[in-house]
Parts: C-alpha cells; sequence; structure tokens
C-alpha cells in the first residue's frame, strides 16, 4: 500500500488540506472522510500527469 502525508485543517464548517509533497495544490471537504477522498483524487491527478506544470516538493543534500 502507498502511502504519501498531508497537511490539513478545519477552518469553520471546512477541512482544508493539501498533499506534502504538493504543497501549491488544495483542496477542502466538508468532512475530514471527504477531505480525504478529495486528496486521493488530487493525487491521482497530479502523478498522473493529467495536470501540467506541477511543482514539488523535494530534498537537496548540499553538505
Amino acid at each position: 500500500m502507498e502511502t504519501t502525508k498531508f497537511i490539513y485543517w478545519q477552518d469553520e464548517n471546512m477541512w482544508i488540506g493539501y498533499l506534502e509533497e504538493y504543497p501549491d495544490y488544495m483542496t477542502q471537504g466538508e468532512t475530514l472522510d471527504e477531505l480525504k477522498e478529495n486528496l486521493k483524487d488530487l493525487f491521482k491527478d497530479l502523478a498522473s500527469g493529467a495536470i501540467p506544470c506541477v511543482r514539488k516538493v523535494a530534498e537537496l543534500e548540499v553538505a
């Protein structure tokens, strides 16, 4: 099973979040479960190339 980290918070009545690897692409849901489903759909779109010019986060060893 593949996993990925996500960041989320509740803002009034909505749950908002984004995938740690793709911080420029947020989504939301009325419940935490709905947010998770939307994040899964977003991941599929981002990973498949369906969205052009995707920015990603990576680490660089400098020393």
